[in-house]
């Protein structure tokens, strides 16, 4: 395998998204459109990748991870310009250059290393990624001539109504041989509609020059894809969750209903986790084996282990222990560390929280910048007060103690290993271990209390 280098065309403003963000930074499935391309690219063969923005381009790097090379297109005159920035970067380089574009994102590892392959092994110039769609509205067409050579691409607004009837269409990317480029990139001219200059008037040159031309068609014609506007982003999305979907289940994963189920690019789930309907996840979550997912629940940043069930949740940014269950109607804020056994219940929220292995929070309580050992049993009701309106404090309870319901905390404060708090008191001070700790008034009955009418 000779050298291969790739450029992403990234420049475009993206009009028709209706937005002050750059179309390739949009989301796809927990990514950035344009960190798709580039994570494609990072998978392959390719060596060498270069990237050329415009319109927004130190937002777009500052978002894009990836070992690139950044060129700027300024002004934005066509496609064919926007390669033609890459000359110099690319000057003297002997192998083939793949060009790819920045708002396409699913194109996938396979293609990309074919369209490299059949383009060295055919002996090509330039070879096109095309693909038979049912609308090729929009689309250039590859117009074909004898023994089903390929002659030209002609563009949607510019081609006449015999070629609008053409189904073959260009994706935007190409395989060159690069050599041959430089000067025919030199020789473009913007005698069109738009007054661009369009890359896609190299293959009639390549043709001209006696130059091999190929195109390979795709197998799924959705890896061609583009995204111009919001409807097709959601297009996108709903394919790309497609992917996602089937991925995990053929790894093992139950999904349900795939069509509500939905999941960033990089999330993982171990073998026999089941997921219920209308549940996201998110992130770079990791889920361990034989857990139980849903349904309505929303998971980001998260890590779990095994044979965790969580149920109508929220949990972000937090651990989440082997054995633990959480729901229905649970509220998991960033930074919990929860352990093995625990009992999250109905209308808990936690936030900051580090509860030790096998404890319990069953309902209605907030435990907030906690502490909480192991075998702890926290009632209903009960509240950690850890803002003094100035400060966060921190509340630590000790393992096997028990806190009534309707009890306030008031942090700073330490409850001992084994010590209970009564029902209905409000904590001030510390309690040492293996105490009982009463503060609430003494109960007083007014007999005849109510007046007979």
């Amino acid at each position: 395998m000779g050298k291969l280098a790739a450029v992403v065309l990234a420049a475009g403003q993206g009009t028709r998204m209706k937005s002050q963000l750059p179309k390739v930074l949009f989301p796809l499935a927990g990514k950035p459109i344009l960190q798709h391309v580039v994570d494609v690219l990072n998978q392959s063969e390719v060596e060498k990748i270069i990237v050329v923005t415009g319109h927004g381009s130190q937002q777009v790097r500052d978002q894009i991870q990836g070992d690139i090379t950044w060129l700027e297109q300024h002004p934005q005159l066509g496609t064919g310009h926007a390669l033609f920035q890459a000359c110099q970067e690319l000057s003297g380089y002997s192998g083939d250059v793949l060009v790819l574009c920045g708002d396409s994102p699913l194109v996938t590892v396979e293609t990309v290393n074919n369209l490299a392959k059949t383009h060295r092994d055919r002996a090509a110039e330039a070879t096109i990624l095309s693909a038979v769609v049912d609308d090729p509205t929009g689309y250039g067409r590859i117009v074909r001539g004898e023994e089903n050579k390929v002659r030209a691409i002609v563009e949607h607004r510019d081609a006449s109504e015999q070629q609008q009837a053409i189904r073959e269409v260009n994706s935007g990317a190409y395989c060159f041989r690069w050599q041959s480029m430089a000067d025919k990139l030199v020789s473009l001219d913007n005698d069109n509609s738009q007054g661009e200059y369009y890359l896609t008037d190299i293959i009639s040159s390549v043709r001209q020059s006696g130059g091999k031309v190929e195109a390979l068609p795709v197998s799924d014609s959705s890896e061609v894809m583009g995204i111009n506007d919001r409807v097709q982003l959601a297009q996108a999305e709903k394919e790309m969750q497609k992917r996602i979907a089937t991925d995990l289940m053929l790894q093992g994963v139950t999904i349900l209903d795939p069509d509500t189920a939905w999941f960033d690019a990089n999330v993982s789930l171990g073998q026999d986790s089941t997921v219920l309907p209308n549940t996201h996840i998110k992130g770079k979550t990791r889920v361990g084996e034989r857990c139980i997912i849903g349904p309505d629940v929303f998971i980001e940043d998260c890590v779990l282990g095994d044979e965790v069930t969580i149920r109508n949740s929220v949990a972000e940014g937090s651990s989440i222990g082997d054995k633990t269950t959480v729901g229905p109607y649970a509220y998991i804020r960033p930074g919990c560390e929860i352990g093995s056994g625990v009992r999250i219940g109905d209308f808990v929220e936690l936030k900051k929280t580090r509860i030790g292995d096998g404890s319990k929070v069953p309902h209605l309580s907030y435990v907030g910048d906690a502490l909480v050992g192991s075998g702890v049993n926290i009632g209903c009701g009960v509240i950690t007060a850890n803002y003094d309106g100035k400060e966060k404090h921190i509340t630590e309870i000790g393992d096997e103690a028990f806190i009534g319901c309707n009890s306030n905390l008031v942090a700073p404060l330490r409850i001992g290993k084994s010590a209970y708090v009564a029902a209905g008191s409000t904590i001030t001070s510390d309690v040492p271990e293996g105490s009982l700790a009463i503060a609430r008034s003494r109960q007083s009955v007014k007999e005849k209390w109510r007046r007979k009418d």
